[in-house]
């Protein structure tokens, strides 16, 4: 189980995308992993399956919020001892206050794409600390207009216990 906390500064991608998406995003995970440690060498890893909430306080452009959960994959190094790299990615269903809010996005039913480079520190058997930086798209999928998407970087902190 885990928890990491970031500060959303946005990335515009196309033309069509003008707000500047800042605000706090707050996400709390379970994971379990799927693998023992496979391959040689630096790349030596295990994969792991988990589900993810999302939380963002929007404040910028203007007060939004957003409230999703989305599936997610790991691959996490583990040659490198007490230091843990890893790769993830997840996506979902994001429930917003965006529409008449948020220019690019025309509906409050939308879709969070994310994916994350980061590492773990093992500070005992038990915790660890989790920094990192995310990369995610809100989009509504075509599933109204407009759908020009909505993208920021989050660069965050965390925290996880292993349970078993």
């Amino acid at each position: 189980m885990g928890i990491v906390i970031g500060g959303m500064l946005p990335v515009r991608v196309m033309e069509g995308q003008s707000s500047k998406l800042n605000g706090v995003a707050v996400h709390p995970s379970w994971q379990i992993r799927l693998t023992d440690p496979i391959g040689d060498g630096w790349w030596r890893g295990s994969v792991a399956l988990g589900v993810e909430a999302a939380f963002l306080g929007i404040t910028e452009p203007t007060s939004a919020y957003g409230i999703g959960v989305t599936p997610k994959l790991m691959y996490t190094f583990t040659s490198f001892g007490a230091l843990r790299p890893y790769v993830e990615g997840g996506g979902g269903p994001l429930w917003t206050n965006f529409d008449g809010r948020i220019p690019e996005q025309g509906s409050d039913f939308n879709f969070l794409v994310w994916g994350s480079a980061g590492a773990s520190y093992d500070l005992t058997v038990r915790w660890a600390l989790n920094a990192g930086i995310r990369f995610s798209h809100i989009s509504n999928a075509d599933t109204d207009s407009p759908n020009r998407g909505i993208n920021y970087l989050l660069p965050f902190i965390g925290v996880s216990a292993k349970l078993f």
